[in-house]
């Protein structure tokens, strides 16, 4: 059983006021938690299926061009016609996963979307036929199907 006293007041208003502020930062915790955080900075361009088209070509030169702090991103040099356009695949580590290789002179199509990188034009790759097979990069709605964090 409490009882009681005339000093209790002050402690019994201290023990409010902590309770309120306790009360105020766990509000202002969940909020923060609760709230989605920012997708990572791939440094990449985004797909833009409005810009999605097919093209056939002869791959010319493979690059590996820096992608993040550790990784890099497989890309094609690609004559299509008179023009050499450049194919952004996937990230090497993806590649090495899936065991795909590249070989300057092989035949390739192509379904990806055309978009603008550091001043130059690239097609992100969605999906690659060489012969008979069909390799995807990417979903129907242009989303990686590799982990963007980790790059495989």
């Amino acid at each position: 059983m409490l009882l009681r006293t005339k000093n209790a007041t002050p402690c019994h208003q201290a023990h409010k006021q902590f309770f309120l502020v306790a009360g105020l930062l766990l509000g202002c915790t969940g909020t923060a938690i609760s709230q989605k955080p920012a997708p990572a900075d791939t440094g990449l361009p985004k797909y833009d299926l409005l810009t999605e088209s097919k093209s056939k070509g002869v791959v010319e030169e493979i690059k590996l061009v820096p992608w993040g702090a550790k990784k890099e991103i497989s890309e094609l040099i690609v004559k299509i016609g008179d023009d050499k356009v450049r194919i952004s695949v996937c990230p090497k580590p993806f590649q090495d996963e899936m065991g795909i290789s590249f070989s300057k002179g092989e035949e390739i199509a192509v379904t990806g979307s055309k978009v603008k990188q550091e001043g130059s034009e690239v097609i992100l790759a969605r999906e690659m036929v060489r012969g008979s097979d069909t390799l995807m990069f990417r979903d129907n709605k242009g989303n990686p199907v590799w982990n963007e964090r980790t790059g495989k």
